[in-house]
């Protein structure tokens, strides 16, 4: 029963070598997902009607779905902090979108009191903030590139937040979303230096690491 044991540890580990680094993949995810929903925020590039139309897919299939499974593998990985950092805005997208989809109705629901759909907006913002910020302290020992993300998201949040909970604050929200466009690009360079040193490139971009 030992030998079979060990023989399953040996094998489980060589399955766990074979995982590349799903990093990457859930930063340019969250990033171009992210990127999209500010510039309709802050009213940058698109009307907003027609960019949440445009939103809704991207915002399901790559910021979702694509998010989830970098997620899983990092999970696989045995990266924990990263796992449930993508797994979370994976579901944070799916679940965005989900809310303007005329399907699930959400947005019908509160046709009569948009006082109230801006109140329950700015809960669901609220706690994206809190627990963002939950990632941020989780992070303070891996390196800056991230804690500038996590930090700038956080600074969204906070912004969308206070933006839903005054009753739509146009400037507040505009905010959010600059603030958004920010933590897109962050999130752009972290993902393409990830990439430069997983890829061993001729040239490479620092993260900072905090030892």
């Amino acid at each position: 029963m030992a030998q079979f044991a060990a023989q399953g540890t040996h094998a489980e580990h060589e399955a766990t070598s074979t995982i590349a680094n799903a990093a990457p993949l859930g930063l340019s995810a969250f990033a171009t997902t992210t990127a999209v929903l500010s510039c309709v925020n802050a009213g940058f590039i698109v009307p907003s009607q027609a960019g949440i139309n445009i939103f809704i897919g991207l915002a399901l299939f790559y910021g979702g779905i694509v998010q989830i499974l970098a997620g899983m593998w990092e999970f696989r990985r045995g990266q924990i902090l990263s796992a449930t950092v993508f797994s979370s805005y994976g579901g944070f997208w799916v679940a965005t979108a989900a809310i303007f989809i005329p399907g699930f109705g959400i947005l019908n629901a509160f046709s009569s009191s948009p006082t109230l759909l801006h109140q329950a907006m700015g809960t669901y913002f609220l706690c994206w903030t809190i627990l963002t910020g939950i990632f941020f302290l989780a992070s303070l020992r891996t390196n800056l590139a991230l804690l500038f993300v996590l930090g700038l998201l956080f600074l969204t949040y906070l912004f969308l937040t206070i933006a839903e909970l005054a009753g739509l604050n146009t400037v507040l929200m505009q905010i959010g979303g600059w603030l958004g466009i920010a933590t897109a690009l962050a999130a752009w360079y972290t993902a393409l230096a990830d990439l430069l040193h997983s890829g061993n490139s001729v040239f490479r971009l620092p993260l900072g690491e905090i030892g």
